[in-house]
């Protein structure tokens, strides 16, 4: 994969929707301090370049009923590359699971999960994620508050 290159206004656009991807271009036109028509084909640039993959808005997710957060662990039984791939293909099926990552060291996946409550969470480990064919070893740990919540990337 190739990096961009990316100019001091680049870098000064992608801050500033990563801080709030709702602005009008106007708006960030003017935060960074060019004018309207070139900060749109900017921004247009960087979504084809793939630098920018959408724009998403943030739910409450308690507000909305999901109160619990949690990570899971994940162990495959083997670690070929089929495997491997059948597992993070699999993770897409799941809606609990929100993120997921190929991990190196004691576990091959982290998982991130958000559900309704603990027994929706517990069914979802026991009945579908313990039971899929290439899972050996499922370690959760519960959250108990979120401390800090910012984009991805500090740039």
């Amino acid at each position: 994969m190739l990096r961009v290159e990316l100019d001091a206004i680049d870098i000064k656009i992608l801050r500033e929707l990563q801080r709030d991807g709702r602005m009008t271009n106007v708006e960030l036109a003017d935060r960074v301090g060019i004018s309207a028509p070139p900060c749109l084909r900017r921004v247009r640039k960087l979504e084809e370049a793939d630098v920018i993959q959408g724009y998403h808005a943030m739910l409450n997710a308690p507000l909305l009923g999901f109160d619990l957060v949690a990570f899971c662990m994940v162990g495959l039984k083997h670690q070929s590359e089929a495997n491997l791939k059948a597992f993070a293909a699999t993770t897409a099926e799941w809606p609990m699971v929100r993120q997921a990552w190929m991990v190196s060291g004691d576990s091959d996946f982290l998982l991130h999960c958000v559900a309704e409550n603990l027994t929706q969470f517990q069914d979802f480990v026991i009945e579908v994620l313990t039971a899929n064919e290439h899972v050996d070893t499922v370690r959760t740990m519960l959250t108990i508050r979120q401390v800090k919540k910012r984009g991805l990337v500090e740039i």
